[in-house]
This record gives structure tokens, C-alpha cells and sequence, in this order.
């Protein structure tokens, strides 16, 4: 990253200096009117009612204003204010810059306009302090909200969040509300993921968090809107489209080290001794295992009556493994991408080799003893073979899978 910040802190006795519990980022550009009234109004909050040790980092988007100047002077004026200035526009390259950064515990970020009611502040940050959710979010959408703005934006809003739970599989609430927070430790593990610098950057950030498994406290909020937004609508929505295509893609392809990242944020089994993860894994196991033993089942009954019991059971186990090795490869275990798939596959069928040994041997000895054995009886030997050859398959496939996340880290890397 290639962008100039510089930083500048008001001064104050270097034995005083500590690192705030919150980091408050207002990021902003050409806003030299407001940008006073919104931090001393902000400061007053912090420094009289609020509970925790609190800074305010006013992040400049290379204003071609006195927005700098502004800025410069309220944290000369103001204790706990500092100034960051960044030589490129985007609100998220600044959030970025600043988060990443910060020696808080929790960083968050608000609108200049203060559009949100400042008394969500606690209940947005508190989850994070604690440490019982690692992001949240300011909602406009939820039925308790308080919401006054314009008919034209109520409908953009939502329709943009549904495009989100369609397309990416989103269930927070509100991408675009100017108020979220996260901690800390959690930002500088996904941040380098997030690609976007501009608008974008709060879905992007949402849905990575999301994807991870990462907890998401949302905060229903009073919000007005402010009639002096500059936001241009249209090329923001055009930008929003390209990022959630961007995003999608990414996430079909196996380029985000999802997995590897579930595995250092996730949080431990609420159950010991089960592996994090292995209950969904499970469920989505026996998802593909009933539609490949119809599928395998089918194919025998066709192929019997022309190759013969045998051969019947080698070509519709081998045709089935190939297409359960590639489901349970993107759905049961998330790896996506050619990375690997090769390997995967082939391992894929070794495992396939166990459980053809399995059922041909039972149909052997069903023959040797039942020589006139009947179609359904074959069926029913299959049946508990493949019992017992899927139970290994699972533990086989989970060894083959087992860095698939790591893989896919050094892929991006």
C-alpha cells in the first residue's frame, strides 16, 4: 500500500499517553464546515458520560479544503484528538490505514454528519470490550430503529441489502449504516483481505467477517439523515455491483483464505473433543453421501443386467466417487479453486479403492455362499457396505482436506 499518511497528535505529556479502550475514527473529506461542530459535540460525549478511555482520530481524505487546517487545530485544542491525513481519497483506505494501526482495543468509525444518535455508542462498542462479539454494527433496518430520511433512499437501502442476502448469502441487517466498530486484534487479520477503498469497504469487511465465522453484534439505531450528503448515488451503486460480483467470485474460486482464517479467529468447539466445524461438516457429509448412494444405486441396477454384478459395482462406484470427492470438495469442506484439485481427486480415489474393496469382497462372499442371490438382495449387502465404506470415506476425505486452508493463505500470499 503505497498511500502517504501522516499523523498528528495534540500535545500532551508523554508520561499521560496511554492506549485508549476505543479509537473513534470520523473520516472525511471537504468537510471544513462541519467537521468542528461534529468533534467538539463528539468529544463532549466521550469526555463527560462515556465509560471507557476513548480517542477520536479525525482521518482526512486528501480534502482539497481547509478541512486539514480545521483538523489540525482541534487537536491542538482538544485533549484525545489526532489527526491523520492520507494523500488519496476513500473513506475505506482511511479506515483501513487508521484500524490497522491503532493501539486501541476497539476501533470504530461515524459519519461527520452524526446522523446516528451518539447515545448507540456504548451498546455498539460494549460487546467488543467484553469480548463477546468481535464486530458490530449500527442498523437503520431493524424494527426498533428510528429512521427519518427520504422515500428514494429507504428504497435504495433495502434493496442493496437484499441483492447482499441473495447473492453473497448475507444475514447482517445494514452494510452501508456510518457506524461500526470491531476490535481490535480482529481488524488486523481481515483488513488485508479487504479490497476495496472506497464505499464498498463496509460490505467487503461484513461479509469476509461473516464468512469467518466471526460474531455480529447489531445495534438498532435513531438515525436522520442528512439532506447534504455529497454521496453520489449512481456511481456508488455501479461500484457496489462490481464489488459484490469481485467478492462472489473470489469466494466461488477459493481465492479468500476462508478456511485458514476460520481456523485462527474461530472460536473453540462448545462441545471437547469435537473439532471445530466437524457438525456442519457432518450434516453436509450426509447430504452428498444420501444423493451419491442413490445415484450409485441406480447406476448398479442399470449396469447389472448388462456388465454383471461386478463390473456393475466398479463403474457405478467409480462414476459416483468422482462427482462425491468434487461435492464434498467445495460443500462439505468449503476448498475451492484448482489449487490442488488434481491432488484432491486422486486421493479421492484411493479412498474410492477402500470402499470398492469393501463391496466387491461382500458381494463376493454373498455369491460364494448365495449363489442365486437375488438383485435386491445384492442391493441390501451394498447397502451396509457402503455403510460402513462411507464412515471411512468421511475420515479419509477429512485427512485430504486438512490444509486446504492453509493452501489457500499461501495462495493469496
Amino acid at each position: 500500500m503505497n498511500d502517504t499518511v501522516t499523523a498528528v497528535r495534540a500535545a500532551e505529556p508523554a508520561a499521560a499517553v496511554t492506549a485508549p479502550v476505543v479509537d473513534v475514527v470520523v473520516p472525511v473529506y471537504n468537510e471544513e464546515v462541519d467537521l468542528g461542530p461534529c468533534v467538539r459535540r463528539l468529544h463532549a460525549f466521550l469526555t463527560l458520560g462515556f465509560p471507557f478511555t476513548a480517542r477520536i482520530t479525525i482521518a482526512d481524505n486528501a480534502s482539497t479544503d481547509g478541512t486539514l487546517a480545521v483538523a489540525k487545530q482541534l487537536a491542538d485544542q482538544l485533549d484525545g484528538v489526532r489527526v491523520v491525513h492520507l494523500d488519496r481519497k476513500g473513506r475505506g483506505r482511511a479506515l483501513r490505514e487508521v484500524w490497522q494501526s491503532s493501539d486501541a482495543q476497539v476501533v470504530a468509525y461515524m459519519d461527520v454528519d452524526l446522523s446516528t444518535d451518539l447515545n448507540a455508542l456504548l451498546p455498539l462498542v460494549a460487546p467488543l470490550v467484553s469480548g463477546h462479539s468481535d464486530v458490530a454494527i449500527g442498523t437503520r433496518l431493524a424494527s426498533s430503529s428510528r429512521v427519518v430520511r427520504g422515500p428514494k433512499r429507504e428504497i435504495i437501502s433495502r434493496c442493496y441489502n437484499l441483492i447482499l442476502r441473495t447473492s453473497l448469502q448475507a444475514k447482517f441487517s445494514d452494510a452501508q449504516c456510518g457506524f461500526k466498530a470491531m476490535r481490535s486484534q480482529v481488524a488486523r487479520l481481515v483488513l488485508p483481505l479487504v479490497e476495496d477503498g472506497e464505499w464498498f469497504f463496509d460490505t467487503e469487511l461484513l461479509v469476509l467477517a461473516e464468512r469467518i465465522g466471526l460474531r455480529i453484534h447489531e445495534v438498532p439505531v435513531d438515525w436522520i439523515d442528512d439532506p447534504d450528503s455529497r454521496v453520489d448515488i449512481v456511481d456508488t451503486a455501479r461500484k457496489d455491483l462490481r464489488g459484490i460480483w469481485r467478492v462472489g467470485r473470489a469466494l466461488t474460486t477459493g481465492r479468500l483464505p476462508i478456511n485458514d482464517l476460520r481456523a485462527a479467529i474461530g472460536r473453540e468447539p462448545l462441545v471437547e473433543g469435537v473439532p471445530l466445524g466437524m457438525i456442519g461438516q457432518l450434516v453436509r457429509f450426509g447430504i452428498v453421501g444420501v444423493t451419491s448412494t442413490l445415484a450409485y444405486l441406480l447406476l448398479y441396477v442399470v449396469l447389472q443386467g448388462i456388465t454383471g454384478a461386478q463390473a456393475a459395482n466398479f463403474l457405478a462406484l467409480l462414476i459416483t466417487a468422482i462427482g462425491n470427492t468434487a461435492a464434498n470438495r467445495a460443500f462439505t469442506f468449503g476448498v475451492r479453486g484448482s489449487n490442488q484439485a488434481v491432488s484432491h481427486h486422486f486421493q479421492g480415489l484411493v479412498i474410492f479403492g477402500v470402499g470398492l474393496a469393501l463391496t466387491s469382497g461382500s458381494l463376493f462372499a454373498l455369491h460364494h455362499w448365495a449363489p442365486d442371490a437375488s438383485v435386491h438382495l445384492e442391493l441390501l449387502v451394498l447397502v451396509v457396505a457402503n455403510l460402513v465404506a462411507t464412515l471411512l470415506r468421511f475420515v479419509g476425505l477429512r485427512w485430504v482436506f486438512r490444509n486446504a486452508g492453509r493452501t489457500a493463505t499461501e495462495e493469496v500470499r
